[in-house]
């Protein structure tokens, strides 16, 4: 297997913690670019241009990290989508990769788009969306986050760490203390520590 990925990408690192979790070997390929520029991502790979994307030895690469995971869940006989609280499990990473989107794209506003045609409003109604979602965390999902390790988990770990690496200044954590606990003792796993967020 070959996963086509970025060290700066929320949504790779959460497919090479699955990786990890699952005890399976991939060959990285690193990938770089942006929606604006493409030439290094694995287009042939996703149509799309965008990462991470899944080579397998059989049969065609597969993109988006939800179907990454599910798929490297299964190979690798993992437990990250346990039955009994499997929608609760798929839930949590949605609302994980929802608050990467939403970031991702403030990133994309202040890092890629020319200064002269930034939009702030626009940019702080994304950052509306994460803070609902952090909002929705800290009230209500608590003591999901707890027990052994999930998809769900990984994903949320995974969002918060791309929010402190890209927005560390908005400081989350102030206004999130339980969750803010939770992702720093979540991210003395093995698997997360070795794969912080970095630059290329």
């Amino acid at each position: 297997m070959k996963l086509h990925w970025s060290p700066a990408s929320p949504f790779a690192r959460k497919c090479l913690v699955c990786l990890k979790e699952t005890g399976q070997e991939a060959e990285i390929v690193p990938c770089g670019g942006t929606p604006m520029m493409i030439e290094n991502m694995p287009v042939p790979q996703n149509p799309l241009g965008k990462i991470p994307a899944l080579e397998r030895d059989n049969g065609p690469a597969l993109y988006d990290s939800r179907v990454i995971t599910r798929y490297l869940d299964a190979q690798g006989e993992g437990n990250l989508y346990p039955d009994t609280r499997l929608w609760e499990v798929l839930t949590l990473e949605s609302l994980a990769d929802g608050i990467m989107d939403a970031a991702l794209l403030v990133t994309y506003e202040d890092r890629i788009r020319p200064e002269a045609i930034r939009f702030p409003d626009w940019a702080e109604a994304q950052w509306a969306k994460v803070d609902r979602a952090l909002a929705a965390l800290e009230r209500q999902w608590m003591s999901h986050l707890n027990g052994p390790p999930d998809m769900g988990q990984i994903a949320v770990a995974c969002a918060l760490a791309y929010l402190d690496f890209r927005h560390g200044t908005r400081n989350w954590h102030t206004s999130y203390p339980s969750l803010s606990d939770w992702e720093q003792a979540f991210a003395e796993y093995s698997s997360m520590a070795e794969t912080k967020p970095r630059d290329p």
